[in-house]
């Protein structure tokens, strides 16, 4: 007889370390090494639990919570929901809890804590936690149910993951970024191709990226139906984390071993496997009302717009604000454009001052805001009226995404700087460099 298949994909070996039950075959109960929580979504969960007499959770060292959708607050529902989770952090004595002035997008800000390591499980009231998986880690968005229990007892239930592989190959041409990457791969993939699976982003091109493209192209994985997105981690992500972790490892090798782990097996089973050649790749648009309905940017060249967003837990680091003001420099924004940047944390604006960038964007008409979640899912800080256009470095462009009967158009940081100067889309390439 020939010997079974016994490799574990990175998923796999996270799950086998987390199990705490398997109550029904296909069904397993892991224990979280992080629970994320934010002021849209936890504040219910927060008031259910007070109401079933449950008000407690199970590591307040384990917990960290922002404000971030909606800050400073925009009008009272919006403040009571800031002040519920204010409460609750001072109840429970959370002392990662992240206010007005120190808050951030969240899946910008908790990498930048160090808050994610690989191996890690997350779990969070927010459709783009996979972000995280950029790490070696598992994190997926939850509902309310899985979030209260997550709370209360540190654990969730999941279906046993199942995983695809993406194998990136070739060198990116300039102009062409992560965001590119993701949104072809959406394409190729429709919205649906990867409902409920983890997505294995691999290959030489995704062992080049940095820590900001890794995150760019597993925050949107969900956009292809994914539960997470996961690269493995490597010596970039050690270094990332080093200040973090510089204590548990005697070097930089020492955890980059380590982190050997959790990678997958040489004879791990997957769902598919999916390769590309990333080398002739263009700058990507989506049109329409999907992410996945996505063209060459040329094709939609000459496409008039009305506002010009940048920021996001997409494109909103320090790497993406570079990109942007490497084309907005000494330049001024369109006449029917308006301009809108917001660095994703306190760290990214002050970083974006010091090099000068912040100055770039206002020479150029932008407005500079806070660190907010925003307009992105229209919200506040930049809503679309009915009929307006936006290119946009954000995660998804669904009908009324920034506002009732506008149109997101999701683009690169490149290409939405472009879109300022010009007015319309246009190919960013040939601005890059002048």
């Amino acid at each position: 007889m020939g010997q079974t298949n016994v490799g574990k994909t990175i998923a796999e070996k996270i799950f086998a370390a987390h199990r705490r039950d398997t109550p029904a075959p296909g069904t397993e109960v892991i224990s979280l090494d992080a629970v994320f929580c934010h002021e849209i979504t936890t504040p219910i969960a927060i008031m259910d639990l007070v109401e079933k007499g449950m008000d407690q959770v199970f590591d307040a060292s384990k917990i960290k919570a922002v404000i971030d959708h909606v800050t400073p607050a925009k009008d009272s529902k919006t403040a009571t929901q800031g002040k519920i989770m204010r409460d609750w952090a001072t109840r429970h004595q959370i002392k990662d809890f992240f206010d007005i002035g120190e808050n951030g997008v969240c899946h910008a800000l908790f990498p930048e804590k160090g808050f994610v390591r690989p191996g890690y499980t997350v779990i969070m009231g927010d459709s783009h936690t996979c972000t995280h998986g950029a790490f070696g880690a598992f994190a997926a968005g939850v509902g309310t149910t899985d979030l209260e229990v997550g709370i209360y007892k540190g654990v969730c239930s999941f279906r046993s993951p199942q995983s695809m592989k993406i194998a990136l190959s070739g060198k990116l041409a300039v102009g062409v970024t992560a965001k590119d990457v993701i949104l072809a791969i959406i394409k190729k993939l429709t919205v649906n191709g990867a409902t409920d699976l983890v997505i294995e982003f691999t290959g030489e091109t995704v062992a080049a990226m940095d820590m900001s493209a890794r995150m760019t192209i597993c925050n949107m994985a969900v956009e292809a139906g994914a539960t997470c997105g996961i690269c493995p981690p490597d010596r970039i992500t050690a270094e990332y984390l080093w200040p973090f972790i510089q204590g548990e490892y005697a070097n930089i090798e020492a955890a980059v071993a380590d982190f050997q782990k959790w990678h997958s097996d040489a004879d791990a089973s997957y769902v598919s496997v999916v390769e590309m050649d990333v080398t002739p790749l263009a700058p990507q648009v989506t049109h329409g009302y999907k992410p996945d309905q996505v063209k060459d940017i040329t094709e939609m060249a000459g496409t008039p717009i009305d506002q010009v967003y940048i920021g996001s837990c997409t494109n909103g680091r320090i790497e993406d604000l570079r990109a942007a003001a490497a084309i907005l420099k000494g330049q001024r924004i369109a006449a029917n454009a308006r301009g809108i940047v917001t660095p994703a944390t306190p760290a990214i604006y002050r970083q974006a001052l010091a090099e000068g960038l912040i100055a770039i964007f206002m020479d150029a008409g932008f407005c500079v805001l806070n660190p907010t979640c925003g307009a992105c899912l229209g919200m506040s800080c930049g809503v679309l009226a009915e009929g307006e256009v936006c290119a946009s470095t954000t995660n998804r462009n669904f009908n009324g995404r920034m506002g009732k009967g506008g149109m997101v158009h999701l683009m690169s940081p490149y290409a939405a700087a472009a879109a300022a100067i010009k007015g319309v889309i246009t190919d960013p390439r040939p601005l890059i460099g002048k």
